[in-house]
């Protein structure tokens, strides 16, 4: 499936749910689903991984959290 039907499929989803189609997008779904693994563990490194981030520092900038509460947690995580 191209980005394009896949766009239409959640805006088809959101409309379903009773939400306006302008709040939600593939992006914002996708920052959504690391996000909520990060607040319930935080595991920087494993978000990391899963958005095939190459450095921690984009991660970071990507979930809007703070640098260096994320790094320690990093250095304090095994993988």
């Amino acid at each position: 499936m191209g980005t394009r039907p896949y766009a239409r499929r959640v805006d088809d989803w959101v409309s379903a749910i009773g939400h306006r189609k302008s709040e939600f997008g593939t992006h914002s779904l996708r920052r959504t689903k690391a996000a909520i693994p990060y607040r319930a563990t935080g595991n920087i490194r494993a978000i990391q991984i899963f958005l095939g981030h190459p450095k921690i520092e984009n991660t970071v900038r990507y979930l809007g959290v703070d640098v260096e509460d994320a790094l320690l947690l990093a250095e304090c995580t095994e993988i």
